[in-house]
């Protein structure tokens, strides 16, 4: 099975993208999932149009999304943080009610391949993605494991190819 890439974006394209953890204790210098979703996309050559750390409730993780579709320039928004099933555990709920398009994909993916790496315990994530107002949103679990895996084999591959196609250029 080939999982080359049929129809290749233009590698000047640069997306302009928005990183939210959303975390009750996590500050900018101990973010250290947020940094490495910046600095990977930045490595990759795209731009950070913002930065943001929420608290693990629905309506301010829904304030800073409603913020964030308010920048025309902003194509992609990457939550990290509150996706399990623990009582703090919103950022699922708060984004599955603002999704206009899910990516199904996106987390039956990241499951399997979480699954590769930690086994059984993957079924308790709940990374999702989609489209809310004209911005590709993935929300991934907070640690920096997962983080990784998603960036590096499901985010950066694919990023230009789904802002594009979002905005009607494929």
């Amino acid at each position: 099975m080939s999982n080359a890439n049929p129809c290749p974006d233009p590698p000047s394209y640069v997306v302009n993208f928005a990183v939210i953890t959303v975390s009750d204790t996590r500050t900018e210098e101990t973010d250290k999932s947020g940094k490495f979703i910046k600095q990977s996309l930045v490595n990759a050559g795209h731009t950070l149009g913002a930065y943001a750390i929420a608290k693990d409730e629905p309506e301010q993780i829904k304030t800073k999304m409603a913020e964030l579709a308010k920048m025309p320039d902003l194509e992609a928004i990457i939550l990290n943080g509150g996706t399990g099933i623990a009582p703090r555990d919103n950022t699922y709920d708060a984004i599955a009610t603002l999704l206009e398009k899910t990516l199904p994909g996106f987390g039956e993916i990241f499951r399997y391949l979480s699954w590769q790496e930690i086994g059984s315990r993957a079924i308790a994530s709940r990374a999702v993605a989609g489209v809310y107002q004209g911005k590709l949103v993935f929300s991934l679990p907070g640690s920096s494991g997962a983080v990784k895996l998603a960036v590096e084999q499901l985010i950066q591959p694919e990023i230009i190819h789904l802002v594009r196609q979002l905005k009607g250029l494929h």
